[in-house]
């Protein structure tokens, strides 16, 4: 298993830099972590929070710029190659036909979708400029919510993940998505038990 620690302790910056572009790209790249991770790593001190948005934002970014320019040379040819059922691809096809840009926007914000709009919009003919608008805005705002909750995790739960480290013996990364999971289990179960209020109020004498 990619040992996601120890990418970042070698190659920092660099790590964020490949494995976004490859997740962008249509690669079977663990992209979220990766950013939830620098987050968390921004709040250890040991990369600075700015600068892992802006790696996160550039890769993001180029990578489906790549499979936009490879779906504009190649067309059909690019799309059955990418990691979709061909249900979902034609799914996709139809939405960025129908919606052009704010299709793109969006696809950046729901995985699976996110890898394939690139190659899909460049096969559909959605102009090159246009794209690169629409997917640099879409980049600028999805970007930094993994790095600030990876950096709210920290933040917030910094303990948790370290003990789950240090009691299971697990690397940094699989502790903070343990973490992730405890935390988010919590919410849902407190969402589930907190009593409805509505309707509660008390009746006026």
């Amino acid at each position: 298993m990619l040992d996601l620690g120890h990418l970042f302790q070698h190659f920092g910056y660099a790590a964020i830099l490949v494995v976004v572009l490859l997740g962008n790209m249509g690669f079977p790249a663990p992209e979220e972590s990766v950013l939830v991770l620098g987050g968390y790593l921004s709040w250890q001190h040991r990369l600075h929070l700015p600068l892992v948005m802006l790696v996160g934002i550039v890769s993001a970014c180029l990578g489906d710029n790549i499979g936009y320019w490879l779906g504009r040379r190649y067309g059909q040819r690019a799309i059955t190659k990418l990691p979709l059922p061909q249900a979902r691809l034609a799914q996709a096809q139809s939405l960025l036909s129908r919606y052009g840009t704010r299709a793109v926007f969006i696809s950046r914000f729901v995985a699976g979708l996110r890898t394939v709009a690139g190659p899909l919009a460049g096969a559909g003919g959605l102009p090159p400029l246009r794209f690169f608008v629409a997917n640099l805005l879409g980049s600028i705002c999805y970007v930094p919510w993994p790095v600030l909750f990876g950096f709210g995790i920290g933040y917030g739960f910094a303990g948790w993940v370290e003990k789950i480290r240090a009691k299971l013996g697990l690397k940094q990364d699989l502790a903070l998505f343990a973490a992730v999971i405890v935390v988010g289990a919590l919410g849902f179960a407190v969402k589930a038990w907190l009593p409805d209020r509505r309707g509660e109020r008390p009746a006026v004498l």
